[in-house]
């Protein structure tokens, strides 16, 4: 692999940042540091010659990193579970990863028996005895878990289907190894369909979905541009960069739910006036770092997340 790299002021950022995600959908990183003005900007390559077209367009340099570089990043001791409210622990590999979890998971701690306990935990995809565990092996494709935006958009997603019965239907756009789709199946989703331009990210995602033996999504290979939605949908999640975002908003609006990241905390107003144009109504809005990540509904659609709608099910 081959990272190109470039320092760059706002301003070349904002003049040239469409183009950069036009080139490399989904892996422009920028990087913002304290007391410093510039900006760094890194893509990841497969090839030197990606990279050198990037050098010849905008400048900067690159590195070529060792044929190792992922069985490096990959190294299980390195990352902890992620432990997502209390349905799901997301952890890179299935031995021993679930038992250095560093939150008091559930397969710690015996049930109870007392009947408000039980009450408050029952939820038809949820076993009494063990949280379900979702294994997403570090890969070159985007969302592992670990990084802010993919959490954030998870425990919105736990959050707002915490009280629906199963065989809800949701959308996962161009989120690299899938997470939020499979996330969905242990969450009681029945359709589900996961949209992403990279071939390369859609076979990672069909390998992770066997790897966790989970069938019945729909994986497809897009342009979120030219998608056309067959139909709403009770939940979209969408991991993108906000111009994308809102660019796509009109096709998404149908839908009953949309969880939004990819977002720079400098471009929330800016993706908030576009979901009110669009009769949008952003619910909860989770910040992170230099992240945000939206929870948004249709205007007057649904009731508080404190109460389920009263038709949970809404096709």
């Amino acid at each position: 692999m081959h990272l190109w790299r470039k320092l760059a002021e706002r301003g070349w950022l904002s003049t040239h940042e469409n183009i950069l995600q036009t080139r490399s959908p989904g892996r422009l990183v920028i990087i913002s540091r304290p007391g410093r003005k510039r900006l760094q900007l890194e893509i990841a390559c497969t090839s030197g010659g990606d990279s050198r077209k990037l050098i010849e367009e905008f400048g900067g340099h690159a590195e070529k990193w060792p044929r190792d570089w992922l069985k490096r990043f990959a190294d299980p001791r390195r990352s902890k579970p992620l432990k997502i409210g209390k349905r799901l622990i997301v952890a890179r590999s299935i031995n021993g990863d679930v038992h250095r979890c560093s939150v008091r998971c559930l397969q710690r701690i015996p049930p109870r028996s007392d009947k408000s306990s039980a009450l408050r935990t029952a939820h038809a995809t949820a076993p009494s005895k063990k949280t379900p565990l979702l294994v997403i092996p570090a890969s070159a494709a985007f969302g592992t878990g670990e990084h802010a935006t993919t959490a954030m958009s998870l425990r919105l997603l736990e959050r707002v289907t915490r009280k629906w019965k199963d065989d809800w239907s949701l959308a996962d756009l161009r989120t690299g190894s899938r997470i939020l789709a499979l996330a969905a199946k242990r969450f009681g989703a029945g359709r589900v369909t996961g949209i992403d331009i990279d071939p390369k990210a859609v076979s990672i995602a069909k390998a992770n979905a066997r790897l966790n033996k989970i069938d019945k999504v729909n994986f497809r290979l897009s342009d979120l541009r030219k998608w056309k939605p067959a139909g709403a949908r009770d939940i979209v999640a969408a991991n993108l960069y906000s111009e994308l975002l809102i660019e796509i908003l009109p096709k998404l609006k149908r839908s009953n739910w949309l969880i939004l990241s990819g977002v720079l905390r400098r471009q929330e107003n800016r993706l908030l006036r576009a979901l009110r144009r669009n009769n949008m109504e952003a619910v909860n809005v989770k910040r992170r770092g230099k992240w945000i990540a939206v929870l948004a509904n249709r205007r007057g659609l649904l009731t508080p997340l404190d109460r389920p709608p009263k038709n949970k099910n809404l096709r």
